[in-house]
């Protein structure tokens, strides 16, 4: 029998994601400029007040993931963030 924990006890930081009650393909532009741009925009605002914001943003650069808006960090903004560390 399999016991029943709360949320609290069984919920990753992805659970608590603020884009879970979204279309994950908002945060998949095809492109960043034209209908992407502001694709890219809804995501980022979508990220602005998640409280697992941090935890993505940690997991998207230590998986060095290429795709996508994680942690309200597109593509693009994520390798700066990457290159910083590494020129320290």
């Amino acid at each position: 029998m399999t016991a029943i924990l709360s949320d609290a006890n069984t919920a990753t930081w992805m659970d608590r994601g603020a884009c879970r009650s979204e279309d994950p393909e908002l945060f998949f532009p095809i492109s960043s400029y034209g209908d992407g741009e502001h694709q890219v925009r809804r995501a980022v605002s979508v990220c602005h007040d998640c409280s697992v914001r941090r935890e993505c943003l940690s997991y998207a650069l230590a998986e060095r993931l290429q795709d996508g808006v994680w942690g309200g960090l597109t593509e693009q903004e994520r390798l700066a963030v990457l290159r910083r560390e590494r020129a320290r």
